[in-house]
């Protein structure tokens, strides 16, 4: 295929022809002279820099939530490992229940079977307050629920049995010398009384939530005011060491700063047993022993008791 095109003017006169080779030529040009003016190879969308800039600003959003979903989840760890040291402090007072609970039975004559102590569970993931939480081993969350759910039944179950235990042995063994009355001691006197008093310590008013018997002799003993059994024969903070007598009827006795304990918890005691020698253990001034009654677990003015007649 060929174009020939011809001009005649009145002074110029030319002619060319046009064939398919110089078209597709000329086709040529023409696209490279639309290519050359759009420039097609150059971006023309988003800008590089306010890319890079976003794309840093997500970077950082993302550091922030992960270093806080980091924390969250070295506190949770923390707080379950606390929950683990707490289980197994809990798991030592169900066994000092069950050995409570044996010698009970065993002193009332009831081992036979009926009472159940000493059935111990799987042992918790860690034990021990002196575990520091940041060394404790990684637990799961839903272990240590299944944990405390079986332990409030364990200790709900126990804690049935131990006040029929209880009922039991008043009434069978202890109920007629389980009435408190007298001093703990057989020979001294009584150096504070009960009530609001100076601290020996800081000067300070302070409640003073028992008698304390004082003597000058060598190894003096403390005596049980009542019958019962022992709930508590060791130490503890401000008492030193301490006994804890319980009568039934929620009424306590506690003969706190001793030199040392002679009788053991779940030891069945009587009225002027003696279950100490008199010391300065504790909070303490000097010798004496800090003589406390419970009514329901709270502290109660001893002096009707100690001043009353044992029959």
């Amino acid at each position: 295929m060929s174009l020939t095109v011809f001009y005649r003017g009145t002074k110029v006169k030319f002619g060319f022809e046009l064939t398919r080779r110089r078209l597709l030529s000329l086709a040529g040009l023409a696209a490279l002279g639309v290519l050359a003016l759009s420039k097609p190879w150059e971006y023309s969308g988003v800008d590089p820099e306010a890319a890079r800039a976003s794309i840093s600003d997500e970077q950082i959003r993302l550091a922030a939530q992960t270093k806080a979903v980091a924390q969250l989840k070295d506190e949770t760890e923390k707080k379950l490992a606390a929950m683990t040291i707490y289980l197994g402090e809990m798991q030592a007072q169900m066994r000092r229940l069950d050995a409570l609970g044996q010698r009970l039975a065993a002193v009332a004559e009831l081992d036979n079977g009926e009472f159940e102590f000493g059935e111990q569970s799987a042992s918790p993931l860690v034990g021990g307050p002196e575990i520091s939480i940041t060394e404790a081993p990684r637990v799961d969350g839903r272990d240590v629920v299944d944990q405390i759910d079986r332990m409030l039944e364990q200790l709900s179950d126990k804690q049935n049995q131990l006040s029929l235990l209880e009922s039991v042995m008043m009434s069978h063994h202890i109920s007629a010398e389980s009435f408190v009355a007298g001093r703990p001691i057989t020979s001294g006197w009584l150096s504070s009384q009960y009530g609001v008093r100076k601290d020996p310590f800081n000067g300070t008013p302070a409640m003073h939530k028992g008698l304390d018997f004082a003597s000058l002799e060598e190894n003096a003993g403390v005596y049980a005011t009542g019958a019962g059994v022992v709930t508590w024969s060791g130490e503890r903070y401000g008492y030193g060491k301490l006994i804890e007598i319980d009568h039934g009827g929620g009424l306590k006795t506690r003969y706190a700063h001793c030199k040392e304990l002679l009788v053991k918890e779940g030891d069945v005691v009587t009225r002027g047993q003696e279950i100490a020698i008199l010391g300065s253990t504790g909070r303490s001034t000097g010798p004496h022993v800090h003589y406390e009654v419970l009514r329901n677990n709270r502290q109660i003015d001893p002096y009707k008791y100690v001043y009353r007649d044992a029959n």
